[in-house]
């Protein structure tokens, strides 16, 4: 086995960590509302669309949550991630 060169710049991606994090954020706020009894989608989508905060429950901080991500940065994952699906 070769000894691996600390050396070495390591290159991340951006992308991924922030779309990884977009997700996370998404999936703790979806559970956080279904706890509460309430439609996740409904919740979610009413956010997305006025920006209004009081679409998420604070239950599990899932309001601070939600909202330590950019709404159009949430948008953009969705369609991206929709399209992607669909090829």
């Amino acid at each position: 086995m070769m000894a691996r060169d600390n050396t070495e710049t390591m290159a991340f991606r951006s992308d991924e960590l922030r779309r990884d994090n977009i997700k996370q954020v998404l999936r703790l706020t979806k559970e956080a509302l279904e706890e509460r009894g309430y439609n996740a989608v409904n919740q979610l989508a009413g956010y997305l669309i006025s920006n209004d905060p009081a679409y998420i429950s604070s239950h599990r901080n899932a309001r601070s949550i939600i909202q330590s991500v950019e709404r159009y940065e949430i948008i953009e994952e969705l369609v991206r991630s929709y399209l992607e699906e669909k090829k």
